[in-house]
């Protein structure tokens, strides 16, 4: 099935390791085009250690990518589009188990259920003072979501298929914190996925473009 092609190029891309470079990654820009989001932790921060899982899933025969929406009452990102994660906590055993943990917190995912095929490039979020490693995984069958309602006000899928479609992206100029800027989004399932997500799926997506 096309699935298991896309699977394997997906295993592939993330073998490769190399580097994704910043020209590839969705970032906040000035209107000058200089970078407004920066990837390191400003002089001084203490940042807190977290993660999030990009799954992958066979669904009508090709892969697909579960996505959540934020609830409205969260401190931070509310009504965002997500990867479901958070704080890496003292008793997980590094980013694939958070990843895992969180997975299933938020969607009821079992940890068992998911092969991890390795991480992508850790950045900092300025909102929650996270250093987020992504991690990536496959599941073999299509789970049951069942969204937790303290934390997730939607839950969809998007295939990958359109993730690497460069149709899927979109630019637009926003007023954030006060600055004028162009924001990189794809534009899925009628949302606009953007910011940390944003940054995430275009890793992934530079690399499966790389191998493919």
């Amino acid at each position: 099935m096309y699935w298991h092609s896309q699977a394997a190029t997906v295993r592939r891309a993330m073998a490769d390791g190399g580097a994704v470079s910043l020209a590839e990654l969705l970032l906040m820009r000035d209107t000058q085009g200089h970078m407004a989001r920066h990837l390191e932790p400003p002089p001084g921060a203490t940042p807190r250690p977290a993660a999030a899982l990009l799954l992958l899933y066979p669904q009508d025969g090709e892969l697909y990518v579960p996505l959540t929406v934020r609830t409205g009452h969260l401190p931070t990102h509310k009504g965002q589009v997500a990867l479901p994660g958070g704080s890496i906590d003292p008793e997980d055993d590094g980013p694939a188990s958070t990843a895992l943990r969180e997975a299933e917190e938020e969607l009821g995912i079992p940890p068992a259920s998911v092969e991890v095929l390795g991480t992508l490039r850790s950045f900092y979020i300025q909102p929650s003072n996270f250093m987020l490693t992504p991690v990536v995984g496959l599941s073999a069958t299509a789970p049951e979501m069942l969204p937790h309602p303290g934390e997730v006000e939607l839950v969809f899928s998007v295939p990958l298929r359109q993730l690497l479609d460069p149709a899927s992206i979109v630019t637009e100029e926003w007023d954030l914190h006060g600055m004028r800027l162009q924001v990189p989004f794809f534009a899925l399932a009628g949302q606009k996925v953007w910011g940390a997500t944003a940054v995430a799926l275009s890793d992934l997506v530079a690399r499966v473009r790389r191998v493919g």
